[in-house]
């Protein structure tokens, strides 16, 4: 699918907002990244101040995935650094959403993925190898199951329960 505005989506599908079926997540979070414009279907993964497994996660091939990471909306430490970006990226994975920090951020804005993440911090997250994966999350407002899809541009983030066109 070509890559379409946010706005676009959601002028076109007034009904899918009016359903549920599409949702904005809270304009909270801070745009790192070269890509600023990025979609893809969604694989979730929920941690706590522990990044373990999502070092794991972007190891895999993302095929053009989005990975959104629930980590609570910690504030206290990043869970999502530069190499894991990089790594993410040449995995071929279209962007990552963090409900908590990163760090690293002149690293990660090398990079040619979409990062979406509510602030930076220097501090680096314990790796216990503790969360789920592939579970619906609470993010930013927002219930999040594994499999929708996500859209994000410089306006904001949109869920999809399926893949839309315009």
């Amino acid at each position: 699918m070509a890559l379409v505005t946010t706005t676009e989506i959601c002028d076109s599908n007034t009904q899918l907002i009016e359903t549920g079926e599409l949702r904005a997540l809270h304009p909270i979070f801070r745009m790192y990244g070269r890509r600023q414009t990025f979609s893809g279907p969604i694989i979730t993964l929920k941690v706590f101040e522990d990044n373990l497994l999502v070092r794991e996660f972007v190891e895999r091939k993302g095929n053009g995935s989005v990975l959104v990471i629930d980590g609570g909306g910690s504030l206290r430490c990043a869970i999502l650094g530069g190499n894991t970006v990089q790594q993410a990226q040449n995995n071929g994975w279209a962007g990552i959403v963090v409900n908590g920090c990163v760090r690293d951020v002149d690293e990660i804005n090398c990079c040619d993925i979409g990062v979406r993440a509510l602030a930076a911090h220097p501090m680096k997250a314990r790796r216990k190898g503790t969360g789920e994966m592939q579970v619906a999350v609470d993010v930013a407002g927002t219930r999040i199951f594994d499999g929708e899809w996500l859209y994000a541009d410089s306006d904001g983030i949109l869920i999809s329960r399926y893949e839309l066109s315009v």
